[in-house]
This record gives structure tokens, C-alpha cells and sequence, in this order.
């Protein structure tokens, strides 16, 4: 019966935990199923079907507290590059997760959304697209190797427990202007590489007095191609693995069809809007996720492409009560 139905997010308040919320709430199939939201630093507002618990996904006993009668469980909460506390969350708040659902009487499903840093995405290079079967290659830092070590526990309680779980890995996640904010080279750049750092301070000054845009290139000249997917795609694959006996215990790259080609997208944004481009070299490859599996077995299919991606993100005029905010490095 739906009524019995609760669905546990952690890292509730973030952008894929918001949309999400807002997109279950609102759809007939889960009509009686209420949400619980476990935040820590951003607060959600309590309604008739949203339960809001605050704490440390690293403490136990609020793991505890926040899957008591849970039947769902939807695991968003990352730490990004912080050393000092992404073990606690990915590793120790994971595990606990895991040992709570695994010998809960209610529990049914876990969905962890991965990423493609566990695979190193265009650190490394990666000569024929990436599926699901490819090996784990973190790139250095602690994020990337905190992706690794949050998929392979879940394979392991697979494994150890038949638990039914999935895991939805994907790449760069976009949402309002965060792709025209990644390709600022100015001090407001959204996530990396940091353009102005590559050409220097003078002649970032400049691009931004002209709107110019990077394209990156790869260490033989050729423009990267790099993988994104839109929050609304990603939450609509997350919506259809829940209960789906297709995802039972699988992995399943959640991306768009291609990768942007920062070659074409320069050429679109000069098109469409008349913005100057400069060839940017870097160190990175081009990386091709493939995600042929998630549409053939959820039946899945992503709604944007580089040109609505692009549109949206250059379309979209923040209001002034939602400034840009960074909450985490990297």
C-alpha cells in the first residue's frame, strides 16, 4: 500500500535533492508516499508530506532515527574535497546507512547517485566510451576516491546481504545558469577548471569584457569533449528506478546522449549569441559515457542536448533573493 510507502534523501537541500522532492511530491504514482528529509547545513520547510530531521549522516544514532520505517532510500549527501570530513560522510555515514536498511523490516530499496569522478572522467584518457564494466579509476584528490568507495560498498552489501539497491552515476550535474557559470573566466567560474588560471589574470580581464568563452583542448590541440547531465534528467532516471526490477542491484551511467564538445559549443554560442571563443590547452581527455544501458533497461531517455543545456543556462536570470553558492570546494 502507497500509505506505508517513505522515501529517506540525504543531502535533501541540494540541487538534486530539491528537484527531486519537488517532482515526487507532484507525481500521481506516488500519492500517499511522504519524504524524509536528513539535512545538516541547509534546512527544508516542513509540509503534510515532507518530514525534516536534522543531523550528521556520520552519527549513528540519527541514522538510525532518520530510516526508522523507511521503505526508500534516495543517498545525495557528499563532502566534495574536504578532507577533514568526506570519509565520515561517504564512508562511515554510508556504512551506517547500509546496516540500518539491511536489517530494517520496512526497508526495500537504496539508490545511491555515484559519479563519473570514480571512473576519473577526462583526467585520464579513455580511448572508447565508458559503460558500466569499466574498472574504477579514481583521479587524485579524496572526492574522486570517495565515488569508488561508495559504489563498491554498495556492490559489496549486494553481495554480502542480497540487499536491492542501484546506483545512478553521473557525470557534472546542471541546474539554472551553472553551465554559463563554468565557462566564466573570471572569479565567479562554477567548478574547473578556473579559465583565468590557464591564460593568466590580464587576459582573463579581458575575456570577460568581451563575454568570450573557453574551449577546451586537449594536450594535442583537439577541443574536449566532456559529459554533463541536467538535474531534471538525472531525476527523472532517479524517478523511474524507484521500484523498477530492472535496476535491481545495477550500475547505470545517467548522462546525456553525447558529450559537449567544446569545439561545437563555441560555435553555437557564436550562432546563437554572437560571443567570441578562446582556445584554451589543457591536460585533459576527452571522455565519451555511455549510457545505453540505462535507456535500454529503466527506458530511460534525457530531454536536453548541447543546445537546450546551453539555452537554458544562458536563458536563465537569477533573482535576487538566489545568489550563486558555492558549499563546497572542488
Amino acid at each position: 500500500m502507497n500509505e506505508a510507502k517513505r522515501i529517506l534523501v540525504t543531502g535533501a537541500a541540494g540541487k538534486v535533492g530539491q528537484t527531486f522532492i519537488r517532482r515526487f511530491l507532484s507525481n500521481p504514482a506516488f500519492e500517499g508516499w511522504k519524504v524524509r528529509a536528513l539535512c545538516h547545513n541547509r534546512m527544508l520547510e516542513r509540509t503534510a508530506r515532507v518530514e525534516v530531521l536534522r543531523g550528521a549522516i556520520e552519527d549513528r544514532a540519527v541514522v538510525n532515527e532518520a530510516t526508522e520505517g523507511v521503505t526508500h532510500v534516495l543517498h545525495l549527501a557528499t563532502s566534495k574535497e574536504t578532507p577533514e570530513s568526506i570519509m565520515d560522510v561517504a564512508v562511515k555515514g554510508m556504512f551506517w546507512l547500509l546496516e540500518a536498511c539491511r536489517v530494517s523490516p520496512a526497508f526495500e530499496q537504496f539508490i545511491l547517485v555515484g559519479g563519473d569522478a570514480g571512473m576519473g572522467h577526462f583526467f585520464y584518457p579513455h580511448p572508447v566510451p565508458v559503460t558500466e564494466a569499466q574498472r574504477h579509476s579514481a583521479y587524485p584528490g579524496c572526492y574522486a576516491l570517495s565515488k569508488v568507495l561508495e559504489e563498491v560498498m554498495l556492490e559489496q552489501y549486494y553481495i554480502q546481504y542480497e540487499l536491492n539497491g542501484c546506483c545512478l552515476r553521473a557525470p557534472w550535474i546542471m541546474e539554472k545558469d551553472d553551465f554559463k557559470a563554468q565557462l566564466s573566466f573570471g572569479d565567479d567560474v562554477f567548478g574547473g577548471p578556473r579559465w583565468r588560471d590557464l591564460v593568466g589574470t590580464e587576459a582573463a580581464e579581458g575575456y570577460v569584457r568581451s563575454g568570450a568563452v573557453p574551449v577546451m583542448l586537449d594536450r594535442h590541440g583537439e577541443p574536449v569533449k566532456r559529459n554533463f547531465v541536467h538535474v531534471e534528467d538525472l531525476v527523472t532516471a532517479i524517478v523511474k528506478a524507484i521500484n523498477h526490477e530492472k535496476a535491481r542491484q545495477q550500475t547505470f551511467n545517467i548522462c546525456m546522449d553525447e558529450p559537449v564538445d567544446y569545439g561545437e559549443l563555441a560555435r553555437y554560442l557564436e550562432a546563437t549569441r554572437g560571443l567570441p571563443s578562446v582556445r584554451v590547452k589543457t591536460p585533459f581527455h576527452s571522455t565519451w559515457l555511455d549510457n545505453s544501458k540505462a535507456k535500454f533497461l529503466l527506458g530511460w531517455r534525457p530531454q536536453y542536448d548541447l543546445a537546450r543545456l546551453t539555452d537554458a543556462a544562458f536563458d536563465y536570470v537569477r533573482a535576487p533573493d538566489d545568489p550563486r553558492v558555492t558549499w563546497y570546494p572542488g
